[in-house]
């Protein structure tokens, strides 16, 4: 059995005697009706003023507003993003503590199961797998009310507790109820740093590297997965080298409940909490002192700042404009699971085997790096291109990659041929996630959320994501069985089809704006 994770979605596979079908050409037709929730672009009289002027459905702010915040003419240095970074690298640091732990049991499950009897039963491997998966969404959907009463710095702290103990409990678990009880606990964690990171992150980057280091969390991601995948090698010798994996998960969390210590809140959190001083100083540390009043006049201009912020209810993201950017958070992340990236990885292995690479760890590390470089692509990329364009061309490549497979299989012109067909499919298509569809929908829904409602509604959206996972997880080894692999893979990509239009349709740019002037820009005029 191999557990293998990929922008945020764990994989739990048992399909090494399955063979890819040669099935006939299968055909998804599906139809795609623009909502009511749709979010139209204001048009901004002064085109000067807009980050990309090219783009139709960019957001513009209301007639007279200022500037945009931290936006610095090309005078400025380019290291305006170094005093926000530690921040941001420490709290992405929570991001790595989630890939280590998905990949850390992708070998050594097999000694787990030996050494605490359960070994053969496929269905109690896969529970101890992905058993975080329920605490993930009970984390995710809790994560709301936590950071809006104790702010993240606090929240980060406190959630360490799960992660720490978590792990510690697994290492020294000697029943199946010990192991299975640790990694609730370290779900529990994941799921509130899957919502907490992205918020912190928008809150304290400056606008105009908002989208490049809230990347760094992706990419935080893969070198936890390459990490646990590298330090799982001596389980092939060591029966016992489970233990110290589990252990040393434990180290980042013990890291980041010390270095938040030092850390400094969300200056957007500090002013809606009534603390106006607390938040100065925080953005003259981030921003520079130039910025301190246009930053306050601008986080005061979209709250009340009496601390009654703090009180949001989880029914105001039923209410305009928080239920449209609802829909769009849950409806991205459904999609985003919808199109397949738990489905291709449980055959990434097989796929590998297929042209000659035997070692599912070496074909999982191969993935791994695959994922890493996509990341730093993003990184590169977000705040250049925009989020709107990378999501689009995200999602049209990995349609591409899709069918490109499906048509190896179907089509198999020749054996070799078709099987480095599969191959190229399958690497575009973990690139091409990871370019786009991973980092980018963590980014914007944060961006698009009003600061009263940003908590509950990141985590009614990581909430979706978490279901999404665990039935697509649940259901795609029947699906494959039942009417083959082309026919599955058809299906993620007019998923992914869909995706790609939904992005174009409903999102609008948010690349180089304030959270505040795109608040302002999506609520209603008064």
């Amino acid at each position: 059995m191999n557990s293998i994770h990929l922008g945020s979605a764990p994989i739990v596979s048992t399909l090494k005697s399955v063979p890819f079908p040669k099935t006939k050409p299968y055909t998804l037709k599906c139809s795609f009706r623009i909502s009511e929730f749709r979010i139209s672009a204001l048009k901004n009289e002064n085109e000067n003023h807009l980050p990309d002027s090219q783009h139709t459905r960019d957001l513009s702010d209301h007639e007279g507003t200022k500037p945009s915040l931290h936006q610095k003419d090309d005078a400025i240095s380019d290291l305006d993003w170094l005093p926000a970074f530690p921040h941001v690298l420490l709290a992405s640091m929570s991001n790595f503590i989630f890939g280590y732990h998905i990949g850390v049991m992708n070998g050594p499950i097999v000694s787990i199961a030996r050494e605490l009897g359960f070994q053969g039963n496929a269905f109690i491997e896969g529970l101890v797998v992905s058993i975080f998966i329920a605490g993930a969404f009970i984390g995710s959907i809790s994560t709301g009310s936590l950071v809006d009463r104790l702010g993240c710095r606090l929240t980060f702290q406190i959630d360490s507790i799960p992660l720490i103990l978590g792990a510690i409990i697994s290492a020294q678990a000697h029943s199946l109820n010990e192991i299975i009880g640790g990694r609730f606990l370290v779900g529990l964690g994941i799921g509130v740093n899957t919502v907490l990171v992205p918020i912190y992150v928008s809150e304290v980057a400056p606008t105009k590297y908002r989208g490049a280091l809230g990347s760094l969390s992706q990419i935080g991601t893969c070198l936890g997965i390459i990490a646990s995948l590298c330090l799982a090698i001596p389980s092939d010798n060591d029966p016992h080298w489970w233990r110290t994996m589990l252990y040393i998960a434990s180290i980042p969390g013990f890291l980041v409940a010390l270095g938040m210590q030092f850390a400094v809140d969300s200056p957007r959190w500090l002013c809606k909490a009534g603390r106006i001083n607390d938040a100065k100083i925080v953005v003259r540390e981030l921003w520079g002192a130039s910025e301190v009043d246009s930053a306050i006049e601008e986080f005061q201009s979209v709250g009340k700042n009496d601390g009654s912020d703090l009180d949001s209810r989880w029914s105001e993201i039923l209410e305009e404009p928080h239920s449209r950017v609802a829909f769009i958070g849950g409806t991205l992340f459904v999609l985003q699971q919808f199109a397949g990236i738990n489905g291709v990885l449980y055959f990434s292995s097989l796929t590998f085997q297929e042209v000659g690479v035997e070692s599912s760890a070496l074909a999982s590390l191969f993935v791994g790096l695959t994922n890493f470089a996509g990341a730093l692509c993003a990184l590169y990329l977000i705040d250049r291109e925009g989020r709107q364009k990378l999501l689009v061309g995200s999602y049209s490549g990995m349609a591409i990659s899709m069918f490109l497979v499906t048509c190896s299989v179907v089509f198999p012109l020749d054996e070799q041929l078709s099987n480095n067909f599969s191959i190229l499919g399958t690497i575009m298509y973990i690139f091409c996630f990871a370019i786009g569809a991973g980092p980018v929908t963590g980014v914007i829904i944060p961006e698009l959320s009003s600061t009263r409602t940003r908590g509950k509604i990141m985590g009614f959206s990581f909430s979706t994501h978490w279901v999404c996972n665990f039935v697509v997880g649940l259901f795609f080894l029947e699906l494959v069985e039942k009417f083959g692999v082309a026919p599955v893979y058809a299906s993620f990509g007019a998923v992914s089809l869909l995706a790609a239009a939904f992005a174009y349709y409903f999102l609008v740019e948010t690349k180089g704006r304030s959270l505040e002037e795109i608040e302002r820009s999506l609520s209603p005029k008064t």
